[in-house]
C-alpha cells in the first residue's frame, strides 16, 4: 500500500509540476504576441522645429536629448491652454507637449517616425499670445 500511495503521490507531483510549467510558457508566448501589437506610446516636452502644411507633418525635438521624430499630425487633438485649436496655429508655438505611438512607415515618399494623437500647448496667462 505504501508503494501505491508513494506512486500516485508522485503522478500528482509531476502532472502539477508540468501544468506550472505549460501555464509559464502560455503566458511568456502572449506577453511576447502583445508586446509586439502594440506600438509604443510616447509622451513629453518638445521644441517644435517645423510645420508643413501640405501633409500635416510636424518635426519635433525631444528635450533635452535632443532626439528628433518626423511626426504625422493629421488627426491629433491640438489644444492651446485647453481649448480647441488648428493645425496652422501651431507654427505660433515653440515648446509643445506630444503624445505620439512610435510606428516608422512612409508617407508621400517621407520616412516618417510615429503619429501624434494628442498636441497640447500651455501659454501662461501674463504673456501675449500670439494672434
Amino acid at each position: 500500500m505504501p508503494r501505491t500511495r508513494a506512486k500516485n503521490d508522485f503522478a500528482t507531483t509531476i502532472k502539477t509540476s508540468s501544468m506550472k510549467i505549460s501555464n509559464r510558457v502560455y503566458l511568456i508566448i502572449l506577453l511576447l504576441l502583445f508586446s509586439t501589437a502594440v506600438p509604443a506610446v510616447e509622451t513629453g516636452m518638445y521644441r517644435l522645429l517645423s510645420v508643413t502644411d501640405s501633409g500635416k507633418l510636424i518635426l519635433v525635438s525631444q528635450i533635452p536629448s535632443k532626439t528628433k521624430y518626423v511626426l504625422d499630425a493629421t488627426s491629433a487633438k491640438i489644444t492651446v491652454n485647453g481649448k480647441p485649436a488648428e493645425f496652422k496655429d501651431l507654427k505660433s508655438y515653440v515648446v509643445i507637449q506630444v503624445k505620439f505611438d512610435l510606428r516608422k512607415f512612409n508617407k508621400d515618399g517621407i520616412e516618417i517616425d510615429g503619429t501624434a494623437t494628442e498636441i497640447r500647448i500651455t501659454v501662461p496667462e501674463d504673456s501675449k499670445q500670439p494672434e
